[in-house]
């Protein structure tokens, strides 16, 4: 599966879902047991590979804004959410993360910025396929600390750093 490949499944069933995260998740998993258990393995490394390069201090602040959560875990989901999003925002967000103010449409707390199940689909698809665990991806580990320079995440430095994305969707 080459990378045009692994967006347009998840430009597919993101649109199918209507921006859902839990549906898109169960619509990539029906999606995925379709294909044979090495095109999911390769689904797989394209996702996590886009999850550790997103390991960005830039991001985790961009994120904050967007869902309030400030917790690893809460970072983590988002990172499997903006995937969800597709290339453009998703490439958008690394080359500027205050320019989601532009690329996203709306954002829904309630729905939107946690994408956790998107980030288990390929193993369960994979699993449904085999009847085994995936095995491991052979990608290199995430690195220890988020690249970039860290990001206050009190309210003044989050505004001053994203300033797009405070004016339309930080707290007031």
């Amino acid at each position: 599966m080459d990378e045009t490949e692994f967006w347009e499944i998840v430009d597919s069933t993101r649109t199918a879902a209507e921006g859902d995260p839990e549906d898109q998740a169960e619509l990539l998993v029906e999606r995925l047991v379709r294909l044979d258990p090495d095109a999911v393995l390769d689904f797989a490394r394209h996702f996590e590979a886009r999850f550790n390069r997103a390991y960005r201090w830039d991001l985790w602040g961009a994120a904050v804004v967007l869902t309030g959560g400030t917790g690893e875990g809460a970072f983590d989901f988002f990172r499997c959410w903006l995937i969800g999003q597709g290339r453009e925002v998703f490439e958008g967000a690394l080359h500027e993360p205050d320019g989601l103010a532009g690329l996203l449409d709306d954002f829904d707390e309630e729905v939107d910025g946690d994408g956790e199940e998107l980030g288990y689909a390929a193993d369960e698809a994979y699993e449904q396929l085999t009847g085994v665990v995936a095995p491991d991806l052979g990608l290199p580990p995430q690195p220890a600390e988020p690249q970039g320079d860290p990001v206050g995440f009190d309210d003044d430095a989050l505004a001053k750093r994203f300033p797009g994305l405070w004016a339309r969707f930080g707290p007031g």
